[in-house]
């Protein structure tokens, strides 16, 4: 049997399903589990080809999971509100930039962008150039806002599709609709993972470590698994603390010696620990 593998990247998993179909025992594997020589700082894809081959041989790699056509097309609808609503964000910063570099509002201003704001700057005298480049960043803002209500009219049936799995995510405290369709989408049921730690590292919520001898250091979180599903923990975790006293209680006494942020991220994985 002719056995390959190639890094999770752009490609997708396309590659790999035509290559299952044919025959061929395939692999995705991810840049990060692949094993580095000491000093070896040289990249290329000749190199970086001969590594994966040389491992593969060898036994020493292990794919990532592969989720089905259907899940992966649930998945672009989802990746493409968080796509749509960062370049909502980006044109609400220059629409705010715009108007305070001609003194319209304030350097300092923190008024955040919405339709009621965007409705009332019909009332602010500007000069005609002004006026124009305004009224087409406006436009832009307004026609990304129908598209993103149009994207979570999609989501909203997705989650009656998936029935048992939205109610599932839903039951979390902090976790709204948007939230569980990225958690069902990216995590799925999680029966792939076979042990919390491997839950965690696809989070990337695992703390990295510096140990030599016996003393051992934590470092920053690894970051290594997806932003967006880090985030949506995240968020959720805020919005836990102040609806569970326990969690509270943990919050409370971890921020005493470590902060808010490095202790919202402990309450993270405990959430993820109670959906596996």
């Amino acid at each position: 049997m002719i056995e390959s593998a190639y890094e999770a990247g752009f490609s997708g998993f396309h590659l790999h399903r035509v290559l299952e179909k044919n025959g061929v025992k395939n692999l995705v594997v991810h840049a990060a589990g692949l094993e580095v020589a000491v000093g070896d700082r040289v990249k290329t894809d000749k190199r970086d080809s001969l590594k994966i081959a040389t491992q593969l041989e060898a036994g020493r790699l292990k794919g990532i999971h592969v989720p089905s056509e259907e899940r992966e097309e649930k998945r672009a609808l989802t990746r493409l509100r968080d796509t749509l609503v960062k370049d909502r964000i980006m044109t609400a910063n220059r629409i705010k930039a715009l108007l305070q570099q001609h003194g319209l509002i304030s350097p300092t201003a923190k008024k955040k962008v919405c339709s009621n704001w965007i409705e009332s700057l019909k009332e602010l005298p500007m000069r005609e150039g002004i006026r124009y480049a305004l009224d087409q960043l406006v436009e832009i803002w307004q026609q990304l806002t129908t598209r993103i209500k149009g994207v979570e009219a999609k989501m909203a049936q997705q989650a009656v599709e998936d029935g048992p799995l939205e109610i599932i995510y839903r039951s979390t405290p902090g976790i709204g609709a948007i939230g569980a369709r990225i958690l069902a989408n990216e995590v799925e049921e999680m029966s792939y993972f076979e042990n919390e730690r491997q839950l965690f590292s696809y989070t990337g919520l695992t703390p990295s470590e510096h140990s030599s001898g016996g003393h051992v250091r934590k470092g920053h979180i690894s970051r290594q698994g997806k932003a967006v599903i880090r985030k949506v923990l995240v968020l959720a975790a805020w919005q836990a603390i102040r609806k569970d006293p326990s969690l509270k209680a943990i919050y409370d006494r971890i921020s005493i010696r470590a902060g808010g942020k490095k202790a919202i991220r402990p309450l993270s994985k405990l959430m993820r620990r109670a959906k596996a």
